[in-house]
Parts: C-alpha cells; structure tokens; sequence
C-alpha cells in the first residue's frame, strides 16, 4: 500500500469530494496521487440512480457555482435533481418593503438551483468513480484522521481504519472535515466567532399549489424565513424551510406537533406560497460565524465550514467555499507545473491572499444584512424598506443585488 501521497483530503463530504474531483482531470498528467479520508462508509448501489425521501436536507447553489461545476464536467449530473430558482422574492414582514429578481431579467436559466445534499454527494462520488484517472485517487473508507504532525517535508497522518491504524505521509493536507473539526482543535488553529444566539430550524415542507420556482426570503421580527423550491415527491409540491428562531424558544417550536408547527410557519411566512398542508422532520443547529485565524500552514490548507462558517441569511456559505475550492486546485496545479511542491508555505499563502477579499465580502454581507433586519429600530426599518423598494424600481441597482446573489459579483476562479 501506498504510504505517500502528494494531497490527502480529511472529509469525503460536498466540499472534500469537489476538491478531488477539479483535481482528478489534470491529476495522471501531473502524476498527482490523491488520498480522500472519511468517516461515513461509501454507498454500495448504483450511484447514477436517486430516489429523493421527503425529508433530504438541501443545499442552495448560486447561479456561479452552476459555472464552477461545469468546468470540473460534474454539472450535467447534477442538474438531474436540482431545482431551478426562477424568481426570488425579498419581503420585510408587516414593512412595506420587498423586492423581487427575475432570472429572465437578468438573462440567466436560473438565478440558482436548490440540490438534495445527498445526491450532490453521490453525483460528486460517482463522478470520482467512474473518471478515467480514478486510479491517481485512493479512498480510505471509513476511517478517522487521528493525528496530523508537521515534519520536515509535509505531514505525517495517523489513519484509524476499523481496529487498523495506518501511518502516512503528504505534502499537502487539506482538512474539509465541516465547521466542528476536531482535528483544527487539536492543530491549535483557533478562530473568531460570533454567535448570533439564533437556531435554524430545517424542515421540508409542502403548500397546497406549486412553488413556480421561486424561492422566498422573508424577514420577521424574530428571525429571518427563507423558503426554496424542491422537487416534488409524493405527488405534493414540496419546499426547503430555513426558519431562524431566537434560542429562548428553540425547544417550545420544537415542541410543536405537525399541524401547531405548520399554523406558526404561516403566521410567520404568510400565503404568498400558499396554504401549508404537510410538514416533515425537523432538525435544528445554532447559528455563528465562525472564522479560522488560519486557513494555511506550511503543508496544509483549511476548507469549507472549518474554514469558515456563515449565517444562511442570504445562502452563500457553500458557494463560498466551492470558490475556494476551485482556486486551491488551481493553485496545486500551477504548483505542480512550475516544479513546487504542493504544501509550499508561499504558494498556500498566495491562495489565502486571493480569498480574503471574497472572503470578507461575503461573510460582511451575511453577517450585516442579518443584524440589519434583527434591528427594530423604526428609522433603520424605514430605511432598509426604501432600500427594498428602490432595488425593485431600478433596474441596475437589481441587476447589482441579483449578480451578489448568483455569486457573479467577484472574479470566478477558473481551471485551466
């Protein structure tokens, strides 16, 4: 068995296996070997085939992430579970103000799509699978990254795998174990927070008429709502529910039995969607942003939500790091082309230098526009309605909030 690879991914989720699969293309002309570790066993049938349950959790993906996901020829696949957003529509509860993008208007198929996170992973892995350079690629599964130890080259990491505990070597680690990464703990990476002392509760949920593709934000005194199309199942039209609640009363919404919970959603949303007639599990998670104080080392790169960790205000969180994403890869690829090593400290430090902008940029917009509609004050509710108002009556202001929110607003990274 190998014991050396030039990049071991710790986390075989959406963003570790996106990172493996921009890379496998270019991977056997570099001669890149490629190590993937994670902890949840891979699915044994036929991944090109999906059956959606009711209740699949669900990710928002922006119009710019389609873009990143045809450069590494994943999108087609995709695409067979992802429902388009057609139209978004911005309200301010018991507020005069809203405002409505159109993906017609912005000359686009879709302002974006919402994707099942389970079939985006099984797309992403059957893509791994099946490519022509699979063999650069091994997949230690399941199993646990124990340690990560600088040494003089790289990173020596402790593998346990079953009652098997296996030692190898990188030059690159690159840790996409999700926002609760024990290993960023134990590396003493530490980190900025903010805790908005808010919970998301998740569920799916059905009107009584379809959803027409339009996927609502809408904010309420106590807490942002957000609503995304789905694909139907069950024959009933079916919608993502984001509901943001103050943490006093988590466990009394919680509570809730079926027919009270689905009442106090359309208190909160209102009948622009319709009626509400069904609702499915629901699950719940604090809300923070959350900031590594350091993304790279020499030797290792830091991804995704142990990156960083946004408020799902405005739905950027994974578009944001599939950004990142895709300009690592390409950073290992130039590096590899011109001679240098994959953990070179200045090359991992020019990455994180082109991803502080974009970085900042959007975290500022999730964590400010959050405390601007959480605020009461009557002058700032005035003015953020007439700033709702304005972006529906000028067209250009529009298409500047519409391009935010496809992810078009800053420079795509790209592939080459």
């Amino acid at each position: 068995m190998n014991t050396h690879y030039d990049i071991v991914i710790i986390g075989g989720g959406m963003v570790g296996a996106s990172l493996a699969a921009a890379l496998l293309p270019i991977a056997k002309e570099l001669d890149l070997q490629i190590a993937v570790v994670e902890s949840m066993p891979v699915p044994t049938d036929d991944l090109s085939h999906y059956q959606p349950s009711y209740d699949a959790r669900a990710t928002a993906l922006s119009y710019g992430t389609r873009k990143l996901y045809e450069q590494i020829d994943v999108w087609q696949a995709i695409a067979a579970h992802a429902s388009p957003i057609q139209r978004i529509h911005v309200s301010d509860k018991g507020h005069f103000g809203a405002t409505r993008l159109n993906a017609e208007e912005e000359h686009v198929p879709a302002l974006g799509y919402v994707v099942e996170n389970h079939w985006l992973g099984r797309a992403l892995l059957h893509h791994i699978q099946t490519h022509p350079n699979a063999d650069q690629l091994r997949y230690f599964c399941p199993a646990e990254v124990v340690s990560v130890t600088p040494v003089e080259k790289g990173m020596q990491l402790s593998i346990q795998r079953g009652s098997e505990t296996l030692k190898v070597s990188a030059d690159l680690v690159v840790m996409a174990d999700g926002g609760r990464s024990d290993l960023r703990e134990k590396l003493g990476i530490s980190y900025q927070q903010v805790v908005y002392q808010q919970h998301a509760v998740v569920a799916n949920i059905s009107p009584d008429r379809p959803h027409q593709e339009i996927a609502y934000e809408r904010f309420t005194d106590t807490g942002p709502l957000a609503l995304l199309p789905l694909q139907d199942q069950q024959d009933m039209a079916r919608c993502g529910l984001v509901w943001t609640v103050p943490d006093a009363e988590l466990d009394s919404v919680m509570a809730l039995d079926d027919a009270a919970f689905i009442a106090r959603v359309q208190e909160r949303f209102g009948y622009r969607a319709g009626r509400f007639i069904h609702v499915g599990e629901r699950f719940s998670y604090p809300l923070k942003l959350v900031l590594a104080d350091e993304q790279v080392r020499p030797g290792l790169a830091v991804l995704g939500n142990a990156a960083h960790a946004l408020h799902p205000i405005a739905g950027q969180g994974f578009n944001l790091a599939l950004r990142g994403v895709v300009e690592l890869a390409q950073f290992i690829i130039d590096a590899r082309r011109g001679g240098v090593s994959v953990g070179d400290a200045e090359m991992l430090q020019a990455y994180h230098q082109s991803r502080v902008a974009d970085q900042q940029r959007t975290i500022g917009l999730s964590d400010k526009t959050m405390k601007l509609f959480s605020n009461h004050n009557p002058m700032l509710a005035l003015g953020r309605d007439l700033g709702l108002q304005l972006m529906d009556i000028c067209p250009p202001v529009k298409t500047l909030f519409a391009r935010g929110a496809m992810g078009l607003d800053v420079p795509a990274p790209r592939l080459k």
